[in-house]
């Protein structure tokens, strides 16, 4: 496993770039890693920069666990090049943490929806809404793939 990198780190500031080729190998690897990594770590999400990886992609795996006893579960997936297309009007503020930021939680406004588009590890064109907190998470990791970290949002440190 590697290690999941730490505020500080450069890389984590960094505008990751684009996956071309989504069928490579060592994509393919990275998304079996990531997967790996985020139940290992007790998260609910992983961005590929958190990991040493300048590349546009988040594994969502949100599932209860002692770092978020509540989280609804869902089968994991793995979003390459995500963007998001549309979002509610409504914000909701919620705690959250971070791998790459131990031991510090805040309050973050986030859309409580979004419309996503992304392809899957197959390559496929995927467009879905998300809400409620698997919508938190996925704008969680498409920040860490823009250079943000949640501290940048913290609307009150805990």
């Amino acid at each position: 496993m590697r290690e999941i990198l730490q505020i500080g780190s450069p890389i984590l500031r960094e505008v990751a770039s684009p996956v071309k080729n989504i069928h490579a190998p060592d994509i393919q690897d990275l998304v079996d890693l990531m997967l790996a990594m985020v139940f290992e770590r007790n998260g609910v999400g992983l961005a590929a920069p958190q990991i040493g990886y300048s590349c546009r992609l988040i594994v969502v795996a949100s599932h209860p666990n002692a770092r978020y006893p509540h989280a609804p579960l869902m089968k994991p997936i793995a979003m390459i090049n995500p963007e998001i297309v549309s979002h509610s009007e409504d914000l909701v503020e919620e705690e959250e943490g971070c791998l790459s930021v131990r031991g510090k939680r805040g309050n973050v406004l986030r859309y409580g929806a979004i419309a996503l588009k992304y392809y899957n590890r197959d390559g496929e064109e995927q467009k879905k809404e998300f809400d409620g907190f698997i919508a938190r998470i996925i704008q969680h990791e498409i920040d860490h793939l823009n250079g943000i970290l949640f501290v940048d949002h913290v609307q009150e440190a805990l």
